[in-house]
């Protein structure tokens, strides 16, 4: 489903996520809002001691007021609904981090299979919080292969996957792949069948993301008996998830309540199936 007037894409923006899953570069933030909002995560992770780690980087919007406000970005959600629609639930939000010269990756794989979400319909907004070059370490995508289905996934757990059980689509021919690097404050838009992966951050600086993934309220869990979602534009008529309550202020006790419920359904939505669970996610 698309908007019956595009509020932002245009027809090329909107024909290329239709004919290849993915769509990027958008400016979303100018110089001085990213670094504001980068400087409000560095600020909580310098005071904890830590960067944000485990459940954390999971359901964020619920524990920080300003992920919240990401979340709900105008232009964010404008591109959004020229793909989805009205009305949309944002079903996660999740921090993505590679700290400089690590060895943290990302496999081949299709979230599609393992949100547990009923359509093909979702998409992920993945905003950078910091430069996501190719050295860095940015998304990189399987043109059209949102188009042909679950692709298979074998669950490898290998060290420094940043995913659940470092599950892995074996056999991708990387010279089909292309790079989404992007600038601070710009993002890329991609469907939740679209293969994509990610390289080791080779610079000295932190490269760091934020991944937003939005649905049409239409859409269904099929794992397990509750889960939730964040109400963003439009009007929920169906009621198919627990709607999550906006953060009075970071750490809001009632939403740190509500995110650990939240950010623990989306942990056994993920690892549903698996041979193994691991402990720090």
């Amino acid at each position: 489903m698309t908007a019956a007037v595009p509020r932002f894409l245009d027809r090329k923006a909107l024909d290329r996520y239709e004919r290849e899953g993915y769509h990027f570069p958008i400016d979303v933030l100018d110089g001085r809002q990213v670094a504001a909002y980068r400087a409000r995560l560095e600020a909580f992770e310098s005071a904890q001691g830590r960067p944000l780690e485990g459940p954390q980087r999971n359901k964020s919007h619920l524990l920080f007021t300003w992920v919240d406000e990401l979340m709900r970005h105008p232009v964010v959600l404008d591109a959004v609904e020229d793909l989805i629609g009205p009305d949309i639930l944002c079903w996660n939000t999740l921090f993505w981090t590679k700290e400089p010269r690590s060895g943290t990756f990302v496999s081949w794989h299709q979230d599609a299979n393992y949100w547990g979400l009923d359509n093909n319909e979702l998409v992920s907004a993945w905003l950078a919080l910091s430069p996501a070059s190719e050295e860095a370490g940015c998304m990189r995508v399987l043109p059209g292969s949102h188009k042909g289905g679950p692709m298979p996934h074998a669950d490898e757990y290998a060290a420094g996957n940043m995913l659940t059980r470092g599950q892995n689509i074996r056999g991708v021919d990387e010279r089909a792949a292309v790079s989404m690097p992007l600038k601070p404050g710009q993002m890329s838009l991609h469907n939740v069948g679209l293969a994509h992966a990610s390289t080791p951050n080779r610079t000295g600086e932190r490269r760091i993301g934020l991944s937003m993934h939005y649905m049409p309220t239409h859409t269904r869990q099929t794992v397990g008996e509750w889960d939730s979602a964040a109400l963003v534009r439009g009007e929920d008529r169906f009621g198919h998830f627990a709607l999550a309550p906006r953060p009075a202020r970071d750490l809001d006790p009632d939403a740190v309540v509500f995110h650990e419920r939240a950010s623990g359904a989306v942990r056994d939505i993920l690892f549903h199936g698996a041979e193994r669970v691991r402990p720090t996610l």
